[in-house]
């Protein structure tokens, strides 16, 4: 149990999501998935969490393991391609990962993904959330563009472009 996560995990809340996330960064994100997904048949889904509740916080849970439990609950995985990405960013500890779905998972090395993920971080640590996020976008839809590219059978949008603030 680690007491230095445990203690910013209970002093991170909404309203650090909102200063580092305000509605005009929000929707820069939400369009910039918008126009990456016209470049391909991928679909992109950006998730940011304060903290983590307490009793997962008290198990240890990981991000990582936070993030494929949201990528579950959201049905990132259920699109018809298996293209779903999903960009989870757990504020308190400051930690981005990225989920794939298992067709485009096979064909990008996970070593890919956590470059984007650390240059994400990278971004966040100078304060630059909008920049930083919409690098990753942009990062992930040149995997997506090279495996999946548009066609008129997978315009279809599956998830949804906005950004999702957990509570």
């Amino acid at each position: 149990m680690n007491i230095a996560r445990i203690i910013r995990h209970l002093l991170t809340g909404q309203l650090a999501i909102r200063r580092r996330f305000p509605a005009t960064v929000l929707t820069a994100i939400e369009q910039a998935i918008q126009q990456s997904e016209t470049n391909h048949g991928g679909q992109i889904c950006f998730v940011v969490e304060a903290a983590l509740d307490t009793i997962p916080l008290l198990r240890d849970q990981t991000a990582r393991e936070r993030a494929i439990e949201v990528f579950s609950q959201l049905r990132v995985w259920d699109t018809e391609y298996n293209n779903g990405v999903l960009i989870y960013l757990l504020l308190a500890d400051r930690d981005v990962e990225i989920i794939a779905d298992r067709g485009i998972h096979v064909k990008v090395a996970a070593e890919e993904w956590e470059t984007i993920c650390r240059a994400m971080e990278s971004a966040f640590r100078q304060r630059q959330f909008e920049t930083g996020t919409i690098a990753g976008i942009h990062a992930i839809s040149r995997h997506l563009q090279a495996f999946f590219p548009p066609d008129s059978k997978n315009r279809r949008n599956e998830v949804a472009d906005k950004p999702v603030i957990l509570q």
